[in-house]
């Protein structure tokens, strides 16, 4: 059988995380809720922040679009690792496979950029507050997101054409739960050195550079916040920037974990672990981090709860 008719029609088989029906039942009631969970506190931040005008600042309007992402993020992998769960099938085919791949990889990479532009908001928003609302006007807010999606996006489509040529003759069970590039690579029957490459030099440019722009505006704000004297003014102003944070050390120390190792420590428990960690898990904490420590924000969701009960009286 030729390659193009194997990858045409054959598709691929996902492996999934267990074959025991008592752990996969355990495992899509977990994964169930956390979708849920990603689901409706995601599309309640994004719906409140669009809705309450005094959430319409430079913060407020990225953490919408952080939380749009998260919505796309897990709906990329989640739903199809559920129904492998249940037992429906496996299988996916070779253009959804790739469509799966285009879309994960084009996330991954629009959060890089995503968190990295928060971080500098928030460094503006400390170290310079005096000139913020002139730096961080609507309109370079507005084109700092289209620029961040677009890039995102058509990065993404360097890494899915470069995967989609390969040459699938080997094997077609992908030892992971959704089409990823690393076990891509290993079903190849050719060299995939110009494939590591890429991942390492275009790939490792958009994570390096934007988790380095993204240290050093952390390293010009905890500056900023030990030079205030009162500790109530520290804390203060810590709290406005340490749930971002929080968020960039675990999607920052996944995905480098994930795509900047040797391959030769590639391991299929490891990789599935930290894929469910920034696919599955952050998304869905990703809400609480954010709203949990937010006054601002419990304010307006409970401005926009009381309007909606008082027009339903």
């Amino acid at each position: 059988m030729s390659w193009w008719n194997w990858t045409s029609d054959a598709g691929f088989i996902l492996a999934g995380l267990s074959s025991d029906e008592r752990i996969q039942t355990f495992l899509f009631v977990i994964f169930f809720l956390l979708y849920l969970i990603s689901l409706g506190g995601n599309f309640t931040i994004t719906a409140t922040i669009w809705s309450d005008s005094k959430l319409h600042t430079p913060m407020y309007f990225f953490l919408g679009n952080l939380s749009f992402l998260d919505i796309c993020y897990s709906s990329v992998t989640v739903p199809k690792l559920l129904l492998g769960l249940v037992g429906g099938s496996s299988e996916i085919s070779y253009r959804g496979c790739m469509t799966q791949l285009y879309f994960y990889v084009s996330c991954c990479s629009t959060e890089c950029l995503l968190l990295s532009v928060m971080g500098y908001d928030r460094y503006v928003a400390i170290c310079d507050p005096m000139h913020y609302t002139i730096i961080m006007n609507k309109h370079k807010c507005l084109h700092l997101a289209v620029g961040i999606w677009l890039v995102g996006f058509a990065t993404s489509v360097i890494h899915t054409i470069f995967t989609a040529q390969l040459p699938y003759c080997n094997s077609h069970r992908i030892s992971h739960f959704f089409c990823d590039i690393p076990p891509m690579l290993k079903l190849a029957c050719t060299d995939t050195f110009l494939n590591k490459i890429l991942i390492l030099t275009a790939g490792g440019f958009l994570g390096l550079s934007s988790f380095f722009l993204t240290l050093v505006s952390y390293i010009q704000i905890i500056s900023s916040i030990l030079k205030i004297h009162s500790n109530v003014g520290r804390r203060r102003t810590f709290s406005t920037c340490a749930s971002h944070l929080v968020v960039v050390i675990i999607f920052f120390g996944s995905i480098s974990f994930m795509y900047m190792r040797p391959t030769s420590s590639d391991s299929l428990e490891q990789d599935q672990l930290v894929s469910l960690l920034y696919a599955v898990l952050t998304p869905a904490l990703n809400p609480i981090i954010y709203t949990l420590r937010n006054k601002e924000f419990k304010m307006a969701l409970k401005r926009k709860v009381n309007q909606m009960l008082f027009s339903v009286e």
